[in-house]
């Protein structure tokens, strides 16, 4: 049980863990995050490990792994980046955010450890550092079968990378975090494949063709064995249900068929084939389909096409860079039929707000800009002017900040329903940080209308 003194002392760690290196700055090195775990015993190596990395899909894809693997009855502790609402989220066990007092316990118990390696470098144990550990230490203690490890940012030197994966999964590859990981999409692969371990079992989504050229590069070199979206697995068929698809996998040890699966998208369905493969390569032989089916009944992905509230229709989305708002207008075009669309967007400063632009406005009626409360947030003034640059002048609002963005853009797409034989919605999207505040913005504007 969470009581307020709890809350209070998980803030105050919150506040000690945010004045390290942010999330967003990095210094491309193990060394840190190494000698953090050998001080601490190896926690990541007392159990085995699936590690996801990529560009997009990485927290989905987790989740439905995490769900296969409940119902093959396996105690998991799943970690993943960001998070919407509470730090908490990042650490998961058995299918549930770490709760206040164990996240009290293991900070306890690594604190003074984080402050030993601090001493012992020329640069702190960062913030993203400091919670991968806490997330070992956790899974150590509980303990857990599996550990279900997403990566942070690439994959060469990132924190998650001292684990010693049975299974390393690729998902699909493009441009972002160009600043760290590299101007061309070839450099970026090269970096992301640092996560394949020798002799290793490795799942790829479909890649594009240069990505695929060299992650098997590096699958050969590491002697691992590869099952490749498209040939050793593949989704089949894919059809649109109330809620949700109908799709059909044929896994790398058999064909799974009549899965529901409670999200939209096509993007969301090769999530779901590779989530198949990769706990097969870890069981090797295939699953029961009734467990598959049971797995994937309940499967959800919080901000990820997300429908938050009705009349009107409000999604939310934590697309954060082209290849992410272009799966989401994708579904949006195919899977939905809105007579327009209002987008709420806000997105961070070192995204390519360009390319998120073009690849929304095909679908969007009308765009209104605004920013989130990180510290990262793109300009209002900057984002609006970008957006004047895709969409014209004519179609481009601004509002200073999110709740006015979500009030304004809800208030017109009623407007409209009410005099329209069709039905409008919103779509807020642009980042992570925009869409878990648009969460809890939401809920609020929820509970105002019970009342």
């Amino acid at each position: 049980m969470t009581t307020p003194e709890d809350l209070e002392v998980i803030k105050v760690i919150e506040a000690a863990l945010m004045k390290r290196w942010p999330e967003n700055k990095i210094e491309p090195s193990l060394d840190r995050i190494a000698a953090l775990v050998d001080a601490l015993g190896s926690p990541q190596l007392s159990f085995p490990t699936i590690h996801i990395g990529g560009t997009n899909g990485k927290t989905s894809t987790s989740r439905m792994v995490d769900a296969l693997f409940t119902e093959l009855e396996y105690r998991t502790g799943r970690f993943t980046s960001p998070h919407l609402e509470s730090f908490l989220e990042r650490i998961s066990i058995k299918g549930a955010p770490i709760s206040a007092p164990e996240l009290i316990a293991t900070y306890n118990d690594i604190a003074l450890y984080l402050d030993l390696i601090d001493s012992r470098s020329d640069d702190a144990i960062s913030y993203f550092e400091a919670l991968t550990a806490m997330a070992f230490v956790a899974f150590a203690e509980h303990p857990v079968d599996i550990g279900i490890i997403e990566v942070g940012m690439g994959g060469d030197w990132d924190a998650t990378n001292v684990v010693q994966s049975a299974v390393s999964v690729l998902m699909p590859i493009g441009l972002d975090h160009t600043e760290y990981l590299g101007e061309t999409i070839e450099e970026i692969a090269r970096t992301k494949a640092g996560i394949i371990k020798p002799e290793s079992h490795v799942v790829l989504a479909a890649q594009e063709p240069e990505v695929a050229r060299i992650l098997l590069e590096k699958v050969a070199q590491k002697s691992a064995i590869p099952y490749r979206e498209g040939v050793e697995f593949s989704l089949i068929r894919r059809d649109i249900a109330v809620g949700g698809q109908m799709i059909s996998v044929k896994g790398v040890h058999g064909e799974y068929t009549d899965i529901y699966l409670p999200l939209h998208g096509a993007h969301q369905a090769a999530n779901a084939a590779v989530a198949i493969a990769t706990v097969e390569a870890f069981v090797g032989v295939k699953l029961d389909e009734e467990l598959v089916r049971a797995a994937f009944a309940n499967v959800s992905s919080p901000g990820r096409l997300e429908i938050l509230h009705r009349d009107p229709t409000v999604i939310v989305d934590a697309a954060h860079n082209p290849h992410g708002a272009s799966a989401l207008a994708q579904t949006i075009s195919s899977e939905f039929d809105f007579e327009s669309v209002f987008c709420v967007l806000g997105i961070l400063g070192e995204k390519d707000a360009k390319g998120v632009l073009k690849a929304l406005e095909p679908v969007v009626d009308r765009l209104v800009v605004t920013k989130s409360d990180s510290p990262r947030a793109l300009p209002v003034d900057d984002l609006f002017e970008l957006a004047i640059e895709v969409f014209g002048v004519e179609r481009v609002f601004k509002e200073s900040d999110l709740v006015s963005a979500i009030t304004y853009a809800m208030e017109q797409v009623t407007l409209i329903n009410q005099v329209s034989e069709g039905v409008s919605a919103v779509v807020i999207t642009g980042s992570v940080v925009t869409a878990g505040s648009a969460r809890v913005i939401l809920k609020k504007i929820g509970r105002a209308g019970e009342k």
